[in-house]
């Protein structure tokens, strides 16, 4: 048996931008305080949503370094060190090891969409490369790859490929996957909407969205279903279920550093090619984030 990263709701943390798109700092380390303040489990770090895919080499490394520092044990940090060129990757997850990172998330490679064997090479070449856990992340709307059963399987096997981040959205493969793979990977989900179906089947939390918004409330639903409590957790879900439908309204991290915003954060806005949202999405959105009195 391998030894968890984190139980219950670990957040996919919005990266806040200055008016010129530099990285604003200051404002990261308010919302890495506020995050931990109000019970988060996990921050990952320079994910989909923490907009890696624009930054440079520079910032990616000194976005993980000071995440580090300023969680400074609170909670553990999970560096996105993913990408679709495998050297990249492992040199990526080598330095996230030497900064401090607890644990590592790397996404399936994309464009250049490779086959399963692919997938076994690349992800066990970053594997053999670090000494510390890592977390596969399958979203296959966005990389057009999907990670097949006998492939979780195979790389279950390796010592350091401990978790999934599974947001296929497909709850039937993700019980295969539980059934399969047992306490050789764990499984977390990848869509808040998600949370309580794949918690009930044995996953061991979420890696979120929407705690960047609702931390405690999000915590809450993962540790009620880590509690056997699922009642009480589906109807937390339900309660939150149009805000976490809403913070998709648009392209991830579009709504999500928008809703940041409302809640009187400095998160700025996207990087180019994301684009702010029209005024009566916002105004959407403002709604169901009232309607849940995460603003007033």
């Amino acid at each position: 048996m391998k030894n968890t990263v984190f139980t219950g709701a670990g957040v996919a943390i919005v990266t806040p931008m200055n008016a010129d798109g530099s990285i604003n700092w200051d404002e990261f380390g308010r919302i890495i305080d506020f995050q931990i303040d109000n019970g988060t489990d996990s921050i990952i770090v320079c994910g989909t949503t923490g907009e890696s895919a624009t930054m440079t080499d520079e910032e990616h490394v000194e976005c993980i370094r000071y995440c580090v520092d300023r969680v400074n044990k609170r909670v553990p940090v999970i560096a996105g060190t993913g990408s679709n060129d495998t050297k990249y990757a492992v040199d990526l997850s080598v330095e996230a090891e030497k900064l401090g990172a607890d644990a590592l998330l790397v996404v399936t490679p994309y464009y250049n969409k490779t086959s399963q064997r692919g997938l076994i090479a690349h992800f066990t070449a970053i594997a053999d490369s670090v000494n510390i856990p890592i977390i596969l992340y399958n979203v296959p709307s966005r990389t057009g790859v999907n990670i097949a059963l006998d492939t979780y399987d195979a790389l279950a096997n390796h010592k350091n490929i401990c978790a999934v981040k599974e947001a296929s959205g497909n709850i039937s493969a993700i019980a295969k996957i539980i059934e399969k793979c047992g306490d050789r990977l764990d499984v977390y989900s990848g869509n808040d909407d998600q949370i309580v179906p794949i918690m009930a089947l044995g996953g061991k939390g979420v890696i979120s969205v929407l705690s960047n918004v609702c931390p405690k409330e999000t915590h809450e639903i993962a540790q009620l279903c880590l509690d056997n409590n699922v009642a009480e957790a589906a109807k937390l879900q339900i309660k939150y279920l149009e805000l976490m439908n809403d913070l998709f309204m648009d392209v991830n991290p579009i709504p999500v550093k928008e809703a940041v915003n409302l809640m009187g954060f400095s998160a700025g806005e996207c990087r180019l090619p994301l684009l702010r949202m029209e005024q009566s999405k916002i105004g959407v959105l403002a709604a169901s984030m009232k309607k849940v009195g995460v603003i007033k």
